[in-house]
């Protein structure tokens, strides 16, 4: 499990009432009605707590002829405090969620309903807005230099510039009048 998980985990069992629900699910596994009438819990208050629990993993649900029926998951409950909490990669974890973060805020800035206003000048953020255009490609294709204008103008007027920042770049490859993504590997 990554570290996203285990957060949600964490969050999920930062609740008085779910850590009710979670004590009882370990008697027995049992159905909603069920689980607020032991409670004293109202089924909607019980119904939320079983989809934020469901959502981090904690509970499964299975249908028994008008019910459903609602699971510890055993393997969840097995892991130990440390294994919830030890992560190997946490300093690339903050990284790589810092940098997304940053991503979506340029992307925001640059595009409006998936369209470039206009090209960033510095560029990190110019590297941002092209591998945008990286993913209207597949790799492993080629494609003409029409349709590489065709599928960049359906993003941004100024085709040329893209096109050619990307050829620069040596995100795409160009030999007889042909176009393809370079592989990483190359």
């Amino acid at each position: 499990m990554g570290i996203t998980e285990n957060i949600e985990i964490m969050k999920s069992l930062a609740d008085a009432s779910r850590l009710q629900v979670l004590n009882s699910l370990m008697d027995k596994p049992q159905y909603v009605e069920e689980l607020a009438q032991r409670m004293n819990l109202a089924v909607s208050t019980v119904s939320f707590h079983l989809k934020k629990m469901e959502k981090a993993g904690l509970v499964y649900k299975t249908k028994e002829q008008y019910y459903i029926v609602y699971h510890i998951r055993e393997d969840i409950f097995n892991k130990t405090l440390k294994e919830l909490t030890c992560f190997e990669n946490l300093d690339k974890f903050i990284q790589d969620e810092r940098m997304e973060k940053y991503r979506q805020k340029v992307l925001k800035t640059f595009f409006k309903k998936d369209k470039l206003i206009k090209l960033p000048v510095q560029w990190k953020k110019k590297m941002l807005v092209l591998d945008e255009f990286v993913k209207k490609f597949k790799h492993g294709k080629k494609y003409t230099e029409i349709e590489v204008d065709n599928i960049i103008k359906q993003s941004y007027g100024d085709y040329c510039t893209v096109r050619r920042l990307m050829i620069d770049v040596k995100i795409m490859q160009r030999e007889n009048q042909m176009y393809w993504l370079k592989d990483n590997q190359e």
